[in-house]
């Protein structure tokens, strides 16, 4: 696989990863049955007539299992990082889910270069929000990766 597919596939694995984050704190959903959801209709298949760029399964596997394992030390290592006065819960759940992805890739990841991870979120964040929200995320994990890759 070139690395233009490789690096695509894996923008992919990040975009249905924060989607299934989002699906397992909304509705719940048991881990097993999330990655088989995925699986089976979301990852590189067309949706509604879009197609969907064909994603790296594995490497999405990899963020929602491992954010699932590690989501208490995740979760406190964000809070940490957040501007005072703010809290977990005061974050727009998508924000949540894009915040949580990319610090589990910038504390298990060591494969992927800081600057690629914080990148691809801070992309993720652009296909949901404004320019100001996209810049809260750059900041957020910048500061994760100075603390988890000193």
């Amino acid at each position: 696989m070139n690395m233009s597919a490789r690096s695509r596939s894996r923008s992919a694995a990040r975009l249905a990863a924060v989607q299934a984050l989002y699906q397992k704190q909304m509705e719940g959903t048991p881990l097993a049955r999330l990655l088989d959801e995925f699986h089976q209709h979301r990852l590189g298949r067309e949706i509604e007539d879009v197609q969907f760029a064909e994603a790296d399964v594995p490497f999405f596997d990899d963020i929602v299992r491992g954010f699932d394992a590690r989501a208490e030390e995740i979760d406190a290592l964000l809070s940490e990082k957040l501007a005072q006065g703010w809290s977990l819960q005061r974050l727009d759940k998508t924000m949540l889910q894009i915040l949580r992805a990319g610090a589990y890739e910038l504390i298990a990841r060591p494969d992927v270069p800081v600057g690629t991870a914080i990148s691809e979120y801070v992309d993720v964040a652009h296909a949901f929000f404004e320019e100001r929200e996209a810049k809260f995320v750059n900041g957020v994990l910048d500061a994760v990766a100075k603390a988890a890759r000193a």
